[in-house]
């Protein structure tokens, strides 16, 4: 009875596999926030075991000197510019079946109205499909990007559960060893892009661009597996990063954070001068083709996330949010 029950049970598991398979639902495990359901990521099948095995103990010690992820970044890159041509448009209906990707949601809704893969990549909501959270409190912050997102209320904690590089640092992230330190054990919340989510980017809070700075470097994938790998994905990575000073949080550090394939990422000219206004909610910049990785750290003290996503990310499940969902609120005591 127990060899057969057995039998069931991996059948079941098999069949279960297959479903999910074929429906692409092989990505990390992720919560969705508006239904509360444990789904899995939708990823092509490849993607998933180019991953397992480029970021696994094995060949981060046979590959010391990085070439294989090296050969791959410089791959990706070459791709990416390949989507700006005439010829990539004849993609992008393929692209949006095998993810299943809802046109309503954007403008232009006609996938025959994009010229290229990235004007279609750089797509833009459409007016009144992502509200913004209470638009008028200030008090409130909103998730800053159509993602999937894990929280902790600090540094430390994301490090051991999410974030495994051996030189993850807040100093290391924005290579500055007077700002790094404002952050260095502050709450932080870790906002990762795949290939078919929507690619702009949106401040989480009001407030005044206090500090820009555009930092070169690799593409490397932000995927789960490779940030929970030894390798220090976020810290090698392009990235651009601007400091938001608000009254209501201190001063907030969001940083856009390039991965495999993606071309640029750039803030917007407007918001790259100190002094500049922006609102919550406001569009912050872009990345272009590929997936991506946004951290928003706040100062120690500053906002208490919200529970759900609090919740989740202590069991290293991240929840799939939209943006201008709520993302947490400033905290009464602020502490320095």
């Amino acid at each position: 009875m127990f060899i057969l029950a057995f039998l069931h049970w991996i059948a079941d598991y098999l069949l279960s596999w297959a479903k999910m398979v074929q429906n692409r639902e092989v990505g990390w495990i992720t919560i969705e926030r508006k239904t509360g359901k444990q789904m899995r990521e939708q990823q092509p099948l490849w993607k998933k075991m180019k991953l397992i095995l480029l970021f696994n103990p094995l060949t981060e010690w046979l590959d010391t000197t990085h070439l294989m992820r090296l050969y791959l970044h410089h791959a990706a890159v070459e791709e990416g510019k390949e989507e700006a041509t005439p010829s990539s448009r004849t993609r992008i209906k393929a692209f949006v079946d095998f993810y299943h990707i809802n046109m309503n949601d954007f403008t232009p809704s006609d996938i025959t109205s994009y010229s290229t893969f990235e004007d279609f990549f750089i797509r833009a909501h459409k007016p009144g499909s992502r509200p913004i959270y209470l638009p008028d409190d200030p008090t409130t912050a909103v998730v800053v990007a159509d993602s999937r997102v894990v929280a902790y209320e600090a540094v430390s904690e994301s490090k051991k559960i999410w974030i495994k590089g051996n030189d993850f640092s807040m100093t290391n992230l924005v290579m500055d060893k007077q700002l790094g330190p404002k952050f260095a054990n502050g709450p932080v919340a870790s906002f990762r892009l795949s290939p078919q989510d929507y690619h702009r980017y949106h401040s989480p809070v009001s407030g005044t661009i206090k500090v820009f700075r555009s930092m070169p470097g690799d593409y490397y994938e932000v995927d789960p597996i490779a940030l929970r790998s030894r390798v220090d994905i976020l810290t090698r990575n392009a990235r651009d990063y601007v400091v938001i000073e608000t009254e209501e949080f201190g001063e907030v550090l969001f940083v856009a954070i390039g991965a495999a394939q993606v071309g640029t990422v750039r803030i917007h000219s407007e918001f790259q001068k100190p002094g500049a206004r922006i609102e919550k909610g406001d569009e912050l910049g872009i990345f272009q083709f590929g997936g991506s990785s946004i951290i928003v750290a706040f100062q120690q003290g500053r906002i208490q996330f919200d529970e759900d996503i609090l919740k989740a990310s202590k069991n290293a499940i991240a929840v799939d949010v939209e943006v201008g969902m709520s993302l947490g609120r400033a905290a009464r005591e602020k502490t320095t």
